[in-house]
């Protein structure tokens, strides 16, 4: 069996170290953060997510921290519905449940059953060079670390994507998001329910049940540049002028938010890679292709990533070309779902009154069809 350095302990990175304990080799995650706190948002686990944590035997550990999300509403800001879907019919099929909860609730659910020293904190990654016998990882705190091969999970901004491929940069999506989660229990939203409220000039609101009574919301704008300074200084109240004409829920959302649980980010992804295996070393997750978050699946891939590893790794003794069968096989649907969410993202954003009448008026004409023949490729494909 082989030794696996996995740089990055995000969603990815901890559920590959998973999969490969899982096969027998050995597995330690170096990670740059001196702890792993409890921050971010909330996310949503698909059906096709909770089926590769089932492969994972990681499930029932998972399953527990959030809550099923069987409604997905788009609307406009004035509470009129443009597309409404019940994803039960897949979900059934597929014996999984669309899932809504924490990020830090399934960090902490996915750290658990891994052996004591798994995880090494404060390990900010510098570079790796190839030995005769594999690789060697080098640390800002000027330790090293060797191993037969190196996996790259260590997010967007990938320092193991940036040594094999310097020119794979982020890409910034033309928007700016603020997030929160917050105790909505007394506001008696719908059971299960979810929502995105496309509204005018650029404003796009979005909710989410995440087990607990609290709910996770999301609220973009379109912004010329990123990081820009004029968001940077929003608060709550900002926000409320900002989207003050929306229906409710959204008003009584933001009205439950504190400033102190704001979390603000530029949209950012990247473009689809040509490759995502590199001899010994593998990227997966947001280091091989992140996402914008138009259809909630960056979490869910990451996952994905990790089951179909191990697929791979059953299938052949010879890591590299396990590597090599992982990128053919994940390459086509991580790009179908960057290049999707990416135009999403643009029709979400849309600020000219004409075209989004215009698009308002196709969304609510589109046949139920279509957007179930989308959510069959989502849910349903391996």
């Amino acid at each position: 069996m082989a030794h696996f350095l996995i740089i990055g302990a995000g969603i990815g990175g901890l559920a590959t170290a998973h999969a490969l304990i899982g096969l027998g080799h050995s597995v330690r995650i170096a990670e740059a953060a001196p702890e792993l706190r409890e921050v971010g948002a909330g996310v949503v686990l698909g059906a096709n997510a909770m089926r590769a944590l089932a492969q994972l035997g990681l499930h029932d550990i998972v399953r527990p921290h959030g809550t099923a999300v069987t409604q997905l509403n788009l609307l406009d800001q004035n509470g009129r519905v443009l597309q409404a879907a019940d994803t039960s019919v897949f979900t059934q099929k597929l014996g999984f449940d669309n899932v809504g909860l924490h990020r830090a609730s399934l960090q902490r659910a996915l750290l658990q059953g891994l052996p004591t020293g798994t995880v090494l904190l404060g390990k900010p990654f510098e570079r790796f060079e190839e030995t005769a016998s594999g690789l060697e990882a080098h640390f800002a705190d000027g330790t090293t670390a060797t191993a037969d091969f190196l996996i790259g999970a260590d997010g967007l901004r990938s320092r193991v994507r940036r040594q094999v491929l310097p020119e794979a940069t982020p890409r910034y999506a033309g928007y700016t998001c603020w997030r929160a989660v917050v105790d909505a229990s007394g506001l008696g939203l719908p059971v299960g329910e979810s929502g995105e409220v496309w509204g005018e000039r650029g404003r796009r609101f979005g909710y989410v049940p995440v087990g607990g009574g609290r709910v996770y919301w999301f609220a973009c704008l379109n912004s010329p540049k990123p990081m820009n300074p004029t968001f940077r200084a929003f608060r709550v109240a900002e926000l409320q002028r900002e989207f003050a004409a929306f229906a409710a829920p959204v008003p009584a959302l933001l009205s439950l938010t504190r400033d102190d649980q704001l979390l603000w980010n530029d949209i950012l992804d990247l473009k689809p890679l040509r490759h995502l295996a590199y001899g010994r070393v593998l990227l997966l997750g947001d280091a091989g292709h992140a996402t914008t978050p138009n259809m909630g699946q960056g979490a869910g891939m990451a996952i994905e990533d990790a089951a179909e590893l191990a697929n791979c790794l059953t299938q052949t003794s010879d890591i590299r070309v396990a590597f090599q069968h992982f990128e053919r096989r994940r390459l086509p649907r991580t790009t179908r779902i960057v290049r999707t969410s990416w135009q999403l993202g643009r029709l979400g954003q849309l600020e000219s009154p004409l075209l989004t009448g215009l698009r308002n008026t196709i969304m609510r004409l589109l046949p139920a069809a279509l957007s179930q023949s989308q959510m069959a490729w989502l849910y349903e494909a391996p």
